[in-house]
């Protein structure tokens, strides 16, 4: 390996790098709210609920991760909003990922006894209160290894967003190498960086699987 075209280069990298890890931490965040959201409504008894559920984990599960991005980045202008590369990059990303995050969590609230909503309802809370503070938390402890899979997997795709001038990770390395000529050393060095992001996250989750094994 030529550390050359690092250590030359080190200010895009680690801007990318930055952009990266940024737009991961939104998108973590947004996926998983929404995915919480759409489980839920896949769970409810109120049929037009569910069949929203449905449609939006059916939808987005089933096509291009890039055709959702370009449906934000290219789309939207026609309706007269215009997102950044990285907006819209980021936004793809959570709204895709949630679909996935979505059907992990739904596992999860059906592998809740049903005695525990029963109990809670019980006890004079509402559906909401139940949901909240009685069935998702277990139901998010019990899906934690496909969740993490997940968020390892959102890092990974937003290399996205260099297709939309996202000025991730992947959008620099391809101007380093550009520049550079020297593709192989650049792309190395690009999956270092995001080995970086994802062995932690990988290593922490199976940590806290452990944990709460021990718990249990």
């Amino acid at each position: 390996m030529d550390f050359t075209v690092l250590t030359e280069n080190m200010e895009p990298f680690l801007r990318g790098f930055l952009n990266t890890i940024w737009a991961s931490l939104l998108g973590l965040a947004g996926s998983f709210v929404l995915g919480v959201i759409i489980a839920v409504f896949r769970i409810t008894r109120l049929r037009p609920l569910v069949w929203f559920g449905t449609g939006y984990v059916e939808f987005f599960r089933n096509i291009p991760l890039l055709l959702v991005v370009f449906l934000f980045y290219l789309g939207l202008p026609s309706l007269g909003v215009t997102l950044s590369g990285f907006a819209a990059g980021t936004l793809g990303l959570a709204v895709y990922t949630s679909a996935f995050i979505a059907e992990a969590i739904r596992a999860g609230i059906l592998a809740v006894p049903a005695g525990q909503t029963e109990a809670a309802r019980s006890s004079g809370l509402g559906y909401v209160q139940t949901m909240v503070h009685v069935v998702l938390p277990q139901a998010i402890k019990l899906v934690i290894p496909p969740l993490s899979n997940q968020f390892i997997n959102l890092v990974k795709n937003s290399s996205v967003l260099s297709i939309v001038a996202g000025f991730d990770l992947m959008y620099y390395g391809d101007v380093v190498a550009t520049e550079t000529f020297d593709t192989i050393n650049t792309y190395l060095f690009v999956a270092m960086f995001y080995l970086i992001i994802t062995l932690p996250l990988s290593y922490g989750s199976r940590v806290l699987e452990r944990k709460l094994a021990r718990h249990d």
